[in-house]
């Protein structure tokens, strides 16, 4: 399953499908554990780079030099001069984004899992159990409830939306070629700025239910989504 890093981009992001996953009862309902940090700290093991370089690296497109600027920022250019190269800051993004596809299919092996973005609707697009799940909702509402949720003001709402959608848009049109937003990636999308939340994870629970049916009753034909392209 998939729903959609300052402190405040990554609160606004979860929010919305944590109000679901984690209302009373929520996460016992659903049946399977919530990955979040599992993905990056099991990226930081394989790669051999500290956890703070794998979080910062979370959904994130860069290039080596963008990434060296900001983990020496704020410094003079004397840092240039002899100087050695923060962990991992060398270390193409592919290698991050290889990492992370493994980690996602790795965490979910045994135990199944509820995984918050990183394109894990496309990274499980042929996993035969997979529900994919979009909660969105019009920016305007969206902004509000991330006021309301998360006690910020309006300006810090409306900068962490789009720097978030931004970043995740550009992730996924980099990697997967195609539109986050679209679709054809999900079963099912939900306006959670309009459903409670309650209601939201009942819905999710039933579409759930319904899903494994459909592959019990059908076991040999496969999921029909549209595939879109990869490099």
């Amino acid at each position: 399953m998939e729903a959609s890093h300052a402190t405040c981009r990554h609160d606004l992001c979860k929010l919305r499908f944590r109000g679901c996953v984690h209302r009373p009862g929520g996460r016992e309902k659903l049946g399977v554990p919530f990955l979040d940090r599992a993905i990056p700290t099991a990226v930081a093991d394989e790669l051999g780079i500290p956890l703070e370089d794998a979080l910062s690296r979370d959904e994130q497109v860069q290039g080596w030099l963008s990434r060296m600027l900001t983990a020496t920022a704020p410094a003079t250019t004397d840092w240039m001069v002899g100087a050695v190269p923060p962990p991992g800051a060398l270390l193409p993004d592919s290698h991050v984004h290889a990492c992370t596809e493994r980690a996602i299919r790795d965490g979910i092996r045994e135990r199944g899992g509820v995984i918050l973005g990183r394109a894990a609707a496309i990274v499980l697009r042929d996993h035969r159990a997979a529900l994919h799940v979009r909660l969105d909702g019009n920016p305007e509402r969206r902004v509000w409830q991330a006021m309301r949720m998360l006690g910020i003001n309006e300006r810090a709402a409306r900068d962490a939306m789009s720097r978030n959608d931004s970043a995740r848009t550009a992730y996924v049109k980099h990697y997967y070629r195609t539109d986050p937003a679209s679709p054809e990636h999900y079963h099912l999308v939900l306006d959670s700025t309009l459903i409670g939340h309650d209601d939201c994870v009942e819905i999710i629970l039933a579409a759930a239910a319904a899903r494994r049916r459909a592959q019990e009753e059908r076991p040999e034909q496969s999921d029909g989504h549209a595939r879109s392209p990869q490099r």
